[in-house]
């Protein structure tokens, strides 16, 4: 979920002290995005492209209602032509293409899909890179890359309606993640803490901020539209006007609603802010953990996050408790 930029499959090191809340270090490994096998970035491009086709498709449809609603309630005759008639014809174009296009094409089920690979194979990434559940230490390093070869190579199968398999290989481990793992404990607890705990309780408590000024602004919105078209509708029963700006006004409200269905604000609002504050509690044992505690420390993490995932999909009525 987070985004850093770094070369390819490379090892970052830091030439000045750190601080992680583990210890100061003078060189520190980082592991971020780019360092992840090929096929989170086929995962995260399609998720991306699939989100960007589904909110614009749905703009056009709810936005084709209200100039639809808009145009029925003018008249403006040009010749034979009532102008305002053909804007009413736009909209219903508009609405039926979109509508035409979200149920035949349907992005937002490949949104969904690729979604749940990127995350699941991130966590598999993570999980490798610092010997956690199921890629023990223990395991012989080529029993191991086998292993997550496999598990990735799982969420391709079952995601792949969605997301282009990457040409060469996808699947296997870096050499930031091989090297990540064949540290020592404490710098496989600091990187781990830093570049994936607390980047993503910070990715989680910012989210949660934006979406309760996101809810907070659509619904003094609609409040706002709301009274207005209550004393539209008022203003016309008692013969203030002939034209319907209350009908208008009830067709931007039924959109912004609907908008507010998809992006679902107050429901994400919620689930960010718990997870971050889940985080928050799984850091205090991951600090704690020894050795023998890690692999199951590292997992709790992991599972803290992929809940908070899970309950995004099942809200959006998309659950594949198979995937990862």
């Amino acid at each position: 979920m987070t985004r850093s930029i770094v070369g390819p499959h490379t090892l970052t090191r830091s030439t000045t002290r750190e601080h992680c809340g583990c210890g100061t270090r003078d060189a520190m490994i980082r592991l971020v995005d780019s360092d992840l096998p090929p096929f989170f970035a086929s995962a995260d491009e399609a998720s991306g492209s699939a989100q960007k086709a589904t909110l614009w498709s749905s703009r056009l449809r709810l936005g084709g209602t209200v100039i639809a609603a808009l145009g029925a309630s003018y008249s403006l005759f040009v010749g034979k032509v009532d102008v305002w008639a053909a804007v009413a014809l736009l909209g219903f174009v508009l609405a039926l293409g979109s509508e035409i296009y979200i149920t035949l094409v349907r992005p937002e089920r490949d949104w969904y899909q690729a979604r749940a690979g990127a995350e699941s194979v991130k966590t598999l990434s993570w999980r490798y890179a610092v010997g956690a559940d199921p890629f023990f230490l223990s395991l012989e390093p080529s029993e191991a890359r086998t292993l997550f070869r496999s598990r990735v190579s799982q969420v391709a199968q079952q995601v792949a309606q969605a997301v282009s398999v990457p040409t060469g290989d996808g699947s296997s481990p870096t050499v930031a993640m091989d090297a990540l793992r064949t540290s020592d404990l404490d710098t496989r607890r600091s990187v781990y803490l830093r570049d994936r705990t607390e980047a993503q309780r910070d990715w989680y408590t910012r989210k949660a901020k934006a979406n309760r000024r996101a809810a907070a602004w659509w619904r003094t919105l609609l409040l706002s539209a709301e009274a207005i078209a209550v004393a539209l509708a008022a203003g016309r029963l008692f013969g203030g006007w002939t034209f319907d700006l209350a009908g208008i006004l009830a067709a931007a409200i039924g959109a912004g609603a609907a908008w507010l269905a998809l992006k679902q604000h107050v429901t994400l609002r919620a689930a960010y802010a718990l997870t971050a504050a889940e985080l928050e509690k799984q850091m205090t044992s991951l600090l704690a953990a020894d050795a023998s505690e890690w692999p199951e420390s590292v997992a709790d993490a992991e599972e803290a996050i992929s809940r908070e995932h899970t309950m995004w999909l099942a809200s959006r009525g998309e659950v594949n408790e198979k995937i990862g």
